[in-house]
Order: structure tokens, then C-alpha cells, then sequence
């Protein structure tokens, strides 16, 4: 059997000073700790680090660095393509959920949702009403989780993109429900959702945060 592993990486933490929901605006780019967050992912792919001892570890096979088109995607594949002596690919279907409240803050109060007129758009969350269908990202995810896989075969490769699109793949692949709640997801900035195959079929899913020791106070605004 081929072992191909595919990690699908959410960008580290941006610069969001406003705390708008940025969603697929240009302009937004890493803060400086989710640069330092970036750096530790690349050590810990080269094998400078072990995520779980903190002592240098074995060298991933990383073969392919590929990104969404955004520029804190950008920004967090640089130093992982540049560890492993590779460019950066751009994949769009790697981009962020498309959504309503793009560029406003969202919440009550002074937020988005005090305007009767957003308020038809949450009308269904199982879809959701609000954005991109959650079907829609599974299905442009998986699709260049297949063209990575073909191009790594027997290899690895790192593909990274954003907190939603990241999820509700995972959901898919294990089989449960793809509406949920924003505040039990387990994609923290700077983590890794590393799908594991034996020739085309999964075999293995397994999530871990190289940066981990960078987290605390960091961003966790919705649909970073």
C-alpha cells in the first residue's frame, strides 16, 4: 500500500485590531505572533521540534506547500514551503467560506445583528442562510484534497486554508453532521487536521497544534 498524508493547516492568527468578521477580504495579514505561529509549524514539519516533547523530532516527507489565495494564507505557507525548499502553490478552492457579514462585526449591541435587515439572513443555520453552503466548502475541499493527494503520492503535503472549511471537511469525513456550534470547533489557529490514506482510502484523521504555546489571547474572532 501507498501511504499519502495530506495536513490540511488553518493560517495563524491575524491582525484584526477592529475585530471585524474579515471573511475573503484582501488586506488582512498575519499578526505578528501568527508569523511567529507560522515558523513554529515549519519547525515542527522539519523536524526541529516534536509537538508533543519539544525535542527535535523526524522530518515530514512534505513534498507540496499549497494555499489559499488569501494573504494570511500566503503568509503562513511561506515559511513551511521555504523549510522543505519548495514554492507555494494557490489553490482557490482552498479559500475561506463566503459569507454575509463579511468586513462588519457581528453580534448585538453596536454589532451586525442589532439591523433588522441582516436578520433574515439566519434563518437557517443548517445550511447555513448566512454564507457559503456547508455541502459547498466540503465538496471544493475534498476536491483539492484529491488533486494534493494525487500530486504527493506516497509523499506528504501541507495545505492551508481557514478555520470553517477545515471543520465542516473533518465533519464529512467522520461521518457527522455538518451544521454545529462555532465555539466547539477543534481548528485553533497554527493547528493541523492531518488526514492519513493507504492508497485512496482514509485510514486516519489526527489534529495537533505545533504552536500551542503561542495561543493564549489569540484571535478567535468567527470565521477567521
Amino acid at each position: 500500500m501507498v501511504a499519502t498524508t495530506i495536513h490540511l493547516l488553518r493560517h495563524g492568527e491575524v491582525h484584526n485590531p477592529e475585530g471585524v468578521l474579515y471573511g475573503r477580504l484582501p488586506g488582512y495579514h498575519l499578526s505578528e505572533r501568527g508569523h511567529a505561529m507560522a515558523r513554529m509549524v515549519a519547525d515542527h514539519l522539519a523536524g526541529a521540534t516534536d509537538v508533543t516533547s519539544a525535542t527535535p523530532g523526524a522530518p515530514r516527507d512534505v513534498v507540496a506547500v499549497v494555499a489559499s489565495p488569501l494573504q494570511r494564507a500566503q503568509e503562513t505557507a511561506a515559511p513551511i514551503a521555504a523549510a522543505f525548499g519548495l514554492a507555494v502553490g494557490t489553490d482557490q478552492r482552498l479559500i475561506e467560506a463566503g459569507n454575509h457579514f463579511q468586513g462588519m462585526t457581528f453580534g448585538v449591541g453596536d454589532g451586525s445583528l442589532r439591523h433588522p435587515n441582516h436578520w433574515p439572513y439566519l434563518r437557517n443555520p443548517f445550511r447555513p442562510s448566512w454564507g457559503e453552503p456547508y455541502r459547498d466548502q466540503v465538496d471544493r475541499m475534498l476536491a483539492a484534497v484529491d488533486t494534493a493527494r494525487e500530486a504527493a503520492r506516497g509523499h506528504e503535503a501541507v495545505l492551508v486554508s481557514h478555520q470553517l472549511p477545515v471543520w465542516v471537511t473533518r465533519l464529512a469525513l467522520e461521518g457527522r453532521r455538518l451544521w454545529h456550534d462555532p465555539r466547539r470547533r477543534q481548528c485553533s489557529v497554527a493547528s493541523l487536521t492531518s488526514l492519513v490514506f493507504e492508497d485512496d482510502r482514509l485510514v486516519r484523521i489526527s489534529y495537533t497544534q505545533p504552536a500551542a504555546a503561542l495561543l493564549p489571547g489569540a484571535s478567535t474572532v468567527a470565521g477567521a
